[in-house]
């Protein structure tokens, strides 16, 4: 059965925190225009080739992380003009079958009108970085690897609380080799924006709670 005419059924949410279900198309079934049918709410819906996937509230550790990339990234790229930054809640539309909040992304100003349109980002974001949470499973994450891959993300980044590293992944040939693993004590530079060093410990120092 075609995607767009697939019979609207309750489906069950591919869980990311929690199982959840709601009316929609079968698993695999899925568009960019049934996500954008999606109520707001509490929860955060993306979809990756074809399958609804969601998450709940983050915990104040994951959003004090992605705070430190605002200020470690976001704020001194943009007072340099070198291009725009976005979080979650967000809308990266990266294919009809794919849609995804990413917890933090960076376009490069010569590309921002390309992408940032009609509501949405519209195709691979420069630099896209996700925060991990307890709940994400190693085939989730491999599977939303694959989909940034797919849709042509030059820089993809893991950031894992748990282990204090993060992992930096480059695209070659339409798919990321092993990532570069960059431990607490060390510093990363992006090849979308080499004006910037980027701290690791930095994303994590201060917390006022750091329960995963």
């Amino acid at each position: 059965m075609a995607a767009d005419t697939a019979e609207l059924i309750e489906t069950t949410v591919s869980p990311i925190l929690m199982d959840h279900a709601l009316k929609g198309p079968p698993q695999g079934h899925w568009t960019v225009a049934h996500w954008e049918g999606l109520p707001e709410g509490d929860y955060r819906y993306e979809l990756i080739d074809g399958k609804l996937y969601m998450a709940t509230s983050p915990s104040v550790f994951h959003q004090w992380i992605v705070g430190s990339l605002i200020t470690q990234l976001g704020v001194p790229a943009q007072q340099r003009s070198l291009g725009v930054w976005f979080t979650a809640p967000i809308g990266v539309i990266l294919s009809p079958r794919d849609a995804v909040q990413p917890d933090f992304l960076f376009i490069r100003t010569v590309r921002v009108a390309q992408l940032v349109h009609d509501r949405r980002i519209r195709g691979a974001p420069d630099l896209v970085v996700e925060v991990l949470s307890p709940g994400n499973s190693a085939e989730e994450m491999a599977n939303k690897r694959a989909t940034y891959a797919r849709g042509g993300v030059a820089e993809y980044v893991e950031v894992d609380p748990a282990t204090r590293t993060l992992l930096h992944y480059a695209l070659i040939n339409d798919t990321y080799d092993a990532p570069a693993v960059y431990a607490e004590e060390q510093s990363v530079r992006f090849a979308c924006l080499p004006e910037l060093l980027l701290a690791v410990a930095m994303l994590f120092a201060g917390a006022p709670d750091t329960t995963l």
